[in-house]
């Protein structure tokens, strides 16, 4: 659904870069081929082909604006990079192998969960497995490439990777460390909480100073991808997993109508992707303004959309499992992030336009826009129904 909408969003938007070419849609298929291998995959074997079929083509998209120097640079960062945590995953998947002799994700389990097994060396493949799977969600310290592909890549191919694939990584971390690995919890939880502590501070602080809104947004996601850690934290708790699981899913959802909107107010020779491109946006197209504005608060966490609803659910698993520090650390943090959601918001609202704003895009993809929109509002006052999927789910998985 994640990827149909993407497509939806972006058709005018590539029509007017002539982007809109067989090779991008293809692309896009086969990196939502490699999404369901991922999420459905048993096997070490299988996982890591998903990924790759997941990696390789968004690679190729980011690069596709071959005359945009930014374009292509971002591509070969992505690229060198992604090849290097692919290392590092397959690294410590061949010593899990190594150690267990086998590649079946169930028969890993037992063998971890004997306490004759060789400890040190699953921990040193642990530690290389956290890493891959660190870079594939955006995390600090694995985060080097999230911001400037964000911004170098057309802003279609930045929905494509900023959407669906983070549904696809926590499908992938769920399955490695909660089914796979849950007997070596001592040692992947604090890595854990580093990682989720690093990203919300650094993606929160480091976004106030961006002036360009995708810059900002992937700074944002480094943030958000923070909280779905800490919603693995509160282990042997199905509600706490339902609860990151619950906040990715509203993350893509909010992500995808951030982005389209930004579509939407860009044309033939020109990208909406800086503030001042936003400014005075209600004066000219107030339904617009009341979507950034309703996306903005659910980035920030601000009822009654689905943003608090999800934040909440992931601060309640945390307090339930008595990290309540690190439940602080987070509202702290959040507190930090609705500096630059909010700042958004004054622009579209306060500022005076400085150059004239159109509205491109069909139709049938404003309506999926508007219908995106308000479904972040109706879910945020009423989350019961989607929470009860996720719980459902996660009961089902583990």
């Amino acid at each position: 659904i994640a990827v149909l909408v993407s497509l939806i969003y972006s058709k005018q938007y590539l029509m007017d870069r002539a982007l809109f070419r067989p090779d991008f849609i293809v692309l896009a298929l086969l990196a939502l081929l490699g999404q369901f291998v991922l999420i459905s995959g048993a096997n070490l074997l299988t996982l890591y082909l998903g990924l790759e079929l997941m990696a390789l083509p968004t690679y190729a998209l980011v690069a596709m604006r071959h005359n945009s120097e930014k374009s292509v640079e971002a591509g070969i960062k992505y690229f060198i990079l992604g090849a290097l945590a692919s290392g590092f995953l397959l690294y410590g998947m061949s010593m899990l192998y190594g150690v267990t002799g086998s590649l079946d994700l169930i028969e890993i389990f037992k063998v971890v969960a004997d306490p004759r097994v060789n400890h040190l060396v699953m921990a040193f493949g642990l530690v290389f497995i956290v890493a891959g799977l660190a870079f594939k969600l955006g995390v600090v310290p694995f985060h080097m490439w999230v911001p400037d592909v964000y911004q170098g890549a057309p802003t279609a191919v930045t929905l494509m990777i900023a959407a669906a694939p983070k549904l696809a990584a926590f499908a992938l971390l769920f399955r490695l460390l909660v089914n796979t690995l849950l007997p070596l919890l001592g040692d992947w939880q604090p890595m854990l909480v580093l990682l989720a502590v690093l990203s919300l501070v650094v993606g929160n602080v480091t976004a106030i100073a961006q002036t360009n809104v995708k810059r900002m947004l992937a700074y944002s996601a480094i943030a958000q991808m923070g909280f779905v850690l800490l919603g693995m934290l509160s282990v042997f708790d199905d509600h706490a997993f339902s609860a990151a699981m619950f906040y990715a899913i509203t993350y893509v959802l909010t992500t995808l109508g951030t982005f389209g909107l930004l579509m939407v107010l860009s044309r033939k020779g020109y990208d909406c992707e800086t503030l001042d491109g936003l400014k005075g946006l209600n004066k000219k197209h107030p339904w617009f303004a009341f979507i950034g504005l309703v996306m903005m608060f659910s980035l920030a966490g601000i009822p009654p959309t689905v943003g608090f609803a999800a934040k909440l659910g992931v601060l309640e698993a945390l307090v339930d499992a008595e990290h309540t520090f690190l439940a602080v650390i987070a509202v702290i943090a959040s507190l930090i992030g609705a500096f630059y959601y909010l700042r958004v918001v004054k622009v579209m609202y306060f500022d005076e336009p400085e150059h004239e704003i159109t509205v491109s895009g069909s139709g049938f993809a404003k309506g999926i826009l508007g219908l995106n929109s308000i479904l972040v509002l109706a879910i945020g006052i009423v989350p019961v129904g989607l929470m009860n999927l996720c719980l459902d789910a996660m009961r089902r998985t583990l």
